[in-house]
């Protein structure tokens, strides 16, 4: 594996070699204190420079993604034990303790959260204020260092709020990038189906329309429509996945709706023979369309990575309807199974998928106060779609 030699970017190594840089400019500090040093503070900057030369070479080696994204963290503590030894062997002074704390914190608020830098301060003012007090400074000056200290802390917390607003603007452009791909890939795959299967049944009627009985033609003219309608709930579809990520909700016209009648409907618009298995006379509290659009998304899930016969069933529930869509593959390995309703799931591995189906499944299904689940089948996989029922049996609705 290639080893990164940049100290810039994010993440746990990015912070640890940024400070592991902090530590060399120790040892050159150190180094040059030296030279001109008197005797008695040789042997303090002799120590300080070897313990820096230790640091930044441990500091700057360590895999510290391996340790978690708050793991350098802990070199704050050799910091401040270097700056706190520092500061009482030189009676107080604050000459080579502030621009280090500053440093520090501007360290800290760049990579991790404000709630780093709010604990980190009671730990500068032990290293900052214990010392200056004992080398017996007038009050004045030991509040302007108190105040010192909490500017720093001010500073660090507006520099790591400013970093996780700009770090929330970089998610949501990628998300929108993600998005626009997606939207791409749907529209590429999804309607070049319908499209063509319409523009055959357009092209037919306009080439053999005199040769074709009316019944031949009210059949293909029907079928044209299917696909076109096919294409409007596709692209609404893809509205419902950006008003959900945008606003996080939709507006649903319920009434009650015949299950039977409603399933027939949209397994006329699949590609493959559906088995539906579902009694007459049971009624759901739903929009018609989006009921539609969760059985045409499940169906079409079972057909796309299952194996037939695929059956659509339903039964009575308490106070909902349960609607099942069952296949007979192989079913959804259980590493997959807490990704199905996600949205860009990789539990989708098919490649003409974008993995939205099955999130905005659940979108809906929610939006109807109803739940969406998975489960395993002997052989292949099942999904229920629970929604309240509408009729006598059904309870009032809520508001």
């Amino acid at each position: 594996m290639t080893r990164q030699w940049s100290v810039l970017g994010e993440g746990p190594q990015a912070a640890a070699r940024q400070m592991a840089m902090i530590f060399a400019l120790g040892v050159v500090l150190a180094a040059a204190g030296l030279l001109s040093a008197p005797a008695q503070e040789r042997m303090l900057l002799t120590g300080i420079l070897a313990v820096s030369l230790v640091l930044t070479a441990v500091t700057w080696w360590l895999p510290w993604q391996r340790f978690g994204a708050l793991s350098p963290l802990v070199l704050c503590l050799p910091v401040l034990v270097i700056l706190g030894v520092s500061a009482w062997y030189s009676s107080g002074s604050a000459a080579g303790t502030a621009p280090f704390l500053m440093l520090l914190v501007v360290w800290v608020g760049l990579h991790f959260p404000a709630g780093a830098v709010l604990a980190l301060g009671p730990l500068m003012a032990l290293v900052y204020l214990p010392p200056r007090f004992a080398a017996g400074e007038e009050a004045r000056t030991l509040i302007s260092a108190a105040l010192f200290v909490f500017v720093l802390v001010g500073v660090g917390v507006v520099i790591a709020r400013q970093v996780d607003h700009q770090r929330r603007d970089r998610d949501t452009i990628h998300r929108m990038e993600r998005w626009r791909a997606a939207l791409t890939a749907t529209l590429a795959h999804d309607v070049r189906s319908p499209l063509t299967s319409a523009q055959f049944a357009v092209e037919t009627l306009a080439e053999g329309g005199d040769d074709l009985v009316d019944e031949q033609r009210q059949e293909i003219a029907a079928m044209a429509l299917r696909q076109i309608n096919r294409i409007r709930r596709l692209a609404t579809g893809l509205l419902d996945a950006e008003r959900l990520e945008s606003h996080g909700g939709l507006r649903l016209d319920l009434r009650p709706v015949e299950l039977r009648a409603a399933v027939d409907e949209a397994v006329g618009y699949l590609s493959a023979p559906v088995i539906v298995d579902v009694p007459a006379g049971l009624h759901v509290r739903a929009d018609p369309e989006r009921l539609e659009q969760i059985l045409i998304n499940l169906a079409t899930n079972a057909i796309r990575h299952g194996a037939p016969p695929i059956v659509i069933s339903a039964e009575p529930v308490g106070p909902m309807i349960g609607i099942h869509v069952r296949d007979h593959g192989s079913g959804v390995p259980e590493s997959k199974r807490s990704l199905l309703f996600s949205r860009f799931s990789s539990a989708d591995t098919a490649p003409e998928s974008v993995g939205l189906g099955l999130w905005i499944t659940r979108e809906l299904t929610h939006a109807h106060g109803g739940e969406v689940s998975y489960s395993p089948a002997d052989p292949g996989s099942r999904f229920t779609v629970t929604l309240p029922a509408a009729g006598p049996a059904a309870p009032p609705a809520a508001g």
